[in-house]
């Protein structure tokens, strides 16, 4: 015998309505890949101090990037240290203080210029190079075959490459500084008709040694958030050979960003901790 429930079963209930989708929140993703990058310039810190260290991916990448910056870093810091001469003398002269055109000049060349022409450079020769390699392994798997395989690919190919840049950029800075220097020394004296001797005195008597190491310190920075942001765009590149090409055109932007905001803290820092020669 069936039962009345067998004979009358329940209508089975309507379906509901599928929920939409959720949308991120605005600005969720900038943050998500801000996170990631510092994550990425945590895990490189670390693995800087774990072996083991690839010696010759780093000599390659060191002579690359060096091979490509050195002769625009030379031929730009003319320019910049000429233009600053130029201003600061036309300056100093409607002041009635020429003699101090010379200290003015160069240190303006040595704490902001130098690093920042040696960043830029760095940035757009060097890490656009770096950007467009890592993301052309990415697109083709090899990175992934590298996981498999049980090989960190931040330690065998972002660590060489991050570190170059920051040695490179140590080493081009001291050259753009001497060359900026003499470029500033040349249009003074020439063209401005400055005496050798104020423009050599006028740096000894407001130049010091702190100048100097400030200008290495920005170099290093500036080298390695031109080396992390050139290996993040490089990792996660989107959509395919083009991902990679646009993924390099904003590894040099948000570069370019980030070296203005951190130089002007580090310049903000610098004034307030060293205090100036004879005050």
């Amino acid at each position: 015998m069936t039962t009345e429930a067998e004979r009358n079963p329940p209508a089975p209930a309507p379906p509901r309505p599928a929920r939409p989708p959720r949308r991120p929140l605005p600005g969720l993703g900038a943050f998500r890949q801000t996170g990631q990058l510092f994550a990425l310039a945590a895990a490189v810190t670390r693995a800087v101090f774990k072996g083991p260290f690839q010696l010759r991916e780093f000599i390659e990448q060191f002579w690359f990037i060096a091979s490509v910056t050195i002769l625009p870093a030379a031929l730009v810091s003319i320019p910049f240290g000429a233009v600053i001469a130029l201003q600061v003398g036309s300056l100093t002269q409607q002041l009635g203080a020429q003699s101090f055109t010379g200290g003015a000049s160069v240190l303006a060349v040595i704490q902001q210029a130098s690093p920042l022409i040696v960043a830029l450079l760095i940035a757009g020769a060097g890490g656009s190079a770096i950007c467009a390699d890592l993301g052309s392994r990415t697109i083709r798997e090899e990175l992934d075959a590298m996981e498999v395989m049980g090989v960190s690919p931040v330690q065998r190919l972002v660590v060489p490459r991050v570190l170059a840049t920051m040695f490179v950029a140590v080493l081009l800075n001291g050259m753009v500084s001497v060359v900026g220097t003499l470029g500033g020394y040349f249009f003074n004296v020439i063209m401005q008709g400055g005496t050798p001797g104020a423009y050599l005195s006028s740096f000894s008597a407001l130049a010091q040694l702190p100048d100097l190491y400030v200008s290495e310190i920005k170099a290093l920075i500036f080298g390695f958030i031109a080396g992390i942001v050139a290996a993040y765009r490089g990792l996660h590149p989107r959509g395919g050979p083009k991902g990679v090409g646009d993924a390099v055109n904003q590894s040099v932007v948000i570069t370019f960003l980030l070296l203005f905001f951190v130089n002007m803290v580090l310049t903000g820092i610098y004034l307030q901790i060293v205090p100036p020669k004879g005050g």
